[in-house]
């Protein structure tokens, strides 16, 4: 008692399945988040070599500032009066990055409030000027 088999109705179904694979791979697709990218990338790319100059600079006069953190006072001790900005920048979130800027006069120190930052580890980016030369400095930093 064997019966006869439609294959019609069996590459119907096979197609209908397949179908509906390719519409649901397309779904998921573009249901995932768009890649985040750098937006400023090539413009990075062409302040490269300023930057790794000025980087160069703090090691050629032995410049590198002397960071400290005691609780919610960031202290920066220079090695000649600097005028410029420290960037504090947070890995996890770019809504939360802060620029401060910075003036040492005479006493070549400069203190910084962090009582706006969350607490955690945070990238320090310091980019000043002293004697006329342009200097530019990065550390990572636990504010707690």
């Amino acid at each position: 008692m064997i019966k006869n088999m439609n294959w019609g109705k069996g590459i119907v179904a096979g197609m209908a399945m397949f179908m509906l694979f390719i519409i649901f791979m397309c779904v998921r697709m573009f249901a995932l988040p768009a890649d985040e990218y750098d937006h400023h990338y090539y413009e990075k790319g062409l302040n490269f070599d300023k930057d790794y100059a000025k980087e160069k600079q703090v090691v050629t006069d032995h410049a590198q500032p002397a960071i400290q953190v005691n609780g919610k006072l960031v202290n920066i001790t220079f090695t000649a009066p600097a005028t410029g900005s420290i960037k504090f920048i947070r890995p996890s979130s770019q809504a939360l990055d802060k620029t401060f800027p910075i003036n040492t006069e005479l006493d070549r120190v400069a203190n910084v409030s962090a009582t706006s930052l969350v607490k955690g580890r945070w990238h320090i980016v310091l980019e000043w000027q002293s004697n006329r030369k342009p200097y530019l400095y990065e550390k990572e930093v636990d504010i707690e």
